[in-house]
C-alpha cells in the first residue's frame, strides 16, 4: 500500500511535465510562466513536510497517510473542469502542500515494522513507487492526454487517488518497533537536542545530497518531457516510454544495491561506504551524464543518456534516510526525516524556474535546454562530492548517544577503538 501510495504521489507530480506541451498551448504560456507554474508546487511544500514531520513523531501515522493522501485526490479532481491558469496555479500548490511530507512519513512508518540492518530493500520497494509514479505510468498518462485531454488525465488521478483511501482504511496498519541511536538500556526513551541532531555532519552532509538528488527529480518532471520533444524532436509517444525508461532501471537496479548494501553492512563495512558509498557513487554519475546529456545525438543516445542520468542517483532517496534513521531516536524520526526531505526539496522551487529562465534566454529551446541541463549536472557532480566528505553515520551515531545520555543526565561509556 505504501508502494501505491508513492507511486499516486509521483504520478501527481509528473502529470504536469508530461502534459506540458498541451497546456503551454492551450494556456498560451512561455517557458518562464510554466516554470513558475512548475515552481508553484513547492511553495508550501517544504513548509507542510516539517509540521507533518513533526506531528507523525506523536500520532499514528496510519491516519496521517489517509489524510494527505485524501487530499491530493479532491485537489486533482475540480481540473476535470475547463479553468484556467488560476487554477492550474492553485492545483499545484494545494497539491504540494498535501503532498510536501508523504516520503518522510512513509519511511517513518515502514521503520515502524523493520530493524535498522533490515530497512535498505523495504524502503527500495516503497521509492519503486515513486519510479512507477514518475515514470512507468507515463505511458498511460500520456494516452490519455493525447487522446482526451490532460483534464481528463488529472481528474484520473483523483479518481484513482481516492479508491487508494478507501483501501487504506481497512488494511492499513501501524508498527510497533522503536529503536535508538547506539541504544543501551541507560539511554532507552531519552531524546537528541534538535540542534545537535540537525547539524551534525551525516544530516548535513545527506541533505546537501538530497538536494542535489532532487533537483534532478524536479529536472525530470518538469523540464526532461519537454525537452525530448522540443530540443530532441521525439514524438509525444515516444517521449513517454523515454521519460519510462529511468523507472524501469530503478525498478530492477534499486532492490538490488540495496541488498549489496545490506550484505556490505553484514561483512562489516562501516554505514559511509556500505550506504554513503553506493549512493553518493550513483549521484555522481548521474551528474555527470546530465553534462552529457545536450551533446548526445541520434535517436537511441539521448535516449540512453537520459535514462542512466535519471536513474543512477535514485539510491540516495534510499540509502540516504536510511542512515538518518541510523542516527535518530525513533521518537524522533518522524521530524528528523521531514526536515531533512524538507530542506533537500527546497531543490524543488529551484530547478523548474531557473532552467525556464535559461531556457527562454537561448538562442533556441534546444540550445537552452542544453545549457540549464549542463549547469544541473555540474552542480550535482560538486554537491555529491561535498556530501560524501561530511557523511559518517558510524561517528555520529555514537556521539548522538552521547548528547542523548548528556540530555537525560547519565553517561555512557566511550567506544572501544
Amino acid at each position: 500500500m505504501l508502494f501505491l501510495f508513492m507511486l499516486i504521489n509521483f504520478a501527481d507530480k509528473a502529470i504536469l511535465g508530461l502534459a506540458a506541451v498541451p497546456i503551454m498551448r492551450d494556456l498560451a504560456l512561455d517557458h518562464t510562466t510554466f516554470g513558475l507554474i512548475g515552481t508553484s508546487f513547492f511553495a508550501f511544500f517544504s513548509i507542510s513536510a516539517v509540521l507533518i514531520g513533526f506531528v507523525s513523531n506523536r500520532f499514528p501515522t496510519k491516519w496521517i497517510l489517509g489524510v494527505m493522501a485524501l487530499s491530493w485526490s479532491v485537489v486533482q479532481l475540480p481540473m476535470l473542469l475547463p479553468l484556467g491558469l488560476v487554477a492550474l496555479f492553485a492545483n499545484r500548490i494545494l497539491l504540494g502542500f498535501g503532498e510536501g511530507p508523504a516520503y518522510p512519513v512513509a519511511l517513518h512508518a515502514i521503520y515502524k515494522w523493520f530493524p535498522n540492518d533490515q530497512r535498505p530493500l523495504p524502503t527500495s520497494i516503497i521509492f519503486a513507487g515513486v519510479a512507477c509514479g514518475a515514470g512507468l505510468f507515463a505511458p498511460l498518462l500520456v494516452h490519455i492526454i493525447v487522446e482526451y485531454s490532460w483534464r481528463t488525465a488529472f481528474g484520473l488521478l483523483g479518481v484513482v487517488g481516492l479508491a487508494w483511501c478507501a483501501v487504506w482504511y481497512f488494511v492499513g496498519k501501524e508498527g510497533q518497533l522503536t529503536d535508538q541511536p547506539a541504544a543501551s538500556a541507560r539511554t532507552e526513551g531519552s531524546t537528541v537536542p534538535y540542534a545537535r541532531l540537525l547539524t551534525c555532519p551525516t544530516f548535513v552532509g545527506q541533505t546537501i545530497a538530497g538536494f542535489a538528488s532532487y533537483w534532478l527529480v524536479a529536472l525530470s518532471v518538469v523540464w526532461l518531457p519537454a525537452y525530448l520533444t522540443k530540443a530532441v524532436g521525439y514524438k509525444p509517444s515516444e517521449m513517454g516510454w523515454i521519460v519510462a525508461m529511468p523507472s524501469l532501471v530503478q525498478i530492477v537496479m534499486l532492490p538490488l544495491m540495496s541488498r549489496l548494501s545490506e550484505a556490505l553492512k553484514r561483512r562489516g563495512l562501516t554505514s559511509r561506504i556500505a550506504r554513503g558509498g553506493l549512493a553518493y557513487g550513483g549521484l555522481l554519475a548521474s551528474g555527470l551524464l546530465t553534462v552529457l546529456l545536450p551533446y548526445t545525438t541520434g535517436f537511441v543516445l539521448p535516449a540512453v543518456c537520459a535514462t542512466l542520468a535519471f536513474s543512477l542517483g535514485g539510491l540516495i532517496p534510499i540509502l540516504g534516510p536510511v542512515m538518518l534513521a541510523e542516527i535518530t531516536p525513533s521518537q524522533q524520526r518522524g521530524a528528523v526525516l521531514s526536515i531533512g526531505n524538507a530542506a533537500a526539496t527546497l531543490a524543488g522551487p529551484l530547478a523548474p524556474v531557473i532552467t525556464g529562465m535559461i531556457v527562454d534566454r537561448g538562442v533556441t529551446a534546444g540550445a537552452g535546454f542544453g545549457t540549464g541541463f549542463i549547469w544541473a549536472g555540474a552542480i550535482v557532480s560538486v554537491l555529491s562530492i561535498l556530501a560524501f566528505l561530511l557523511i559518517n553515520p558510524d561517528r555520529d551515531r555514537v556521539q548522538l548517544a552521547s548528547a542523548s545520555a548528556q540530555a537525560a543526565g547519565e553517561s555512557i561509556p566511550e567506544p572501544s577503538r
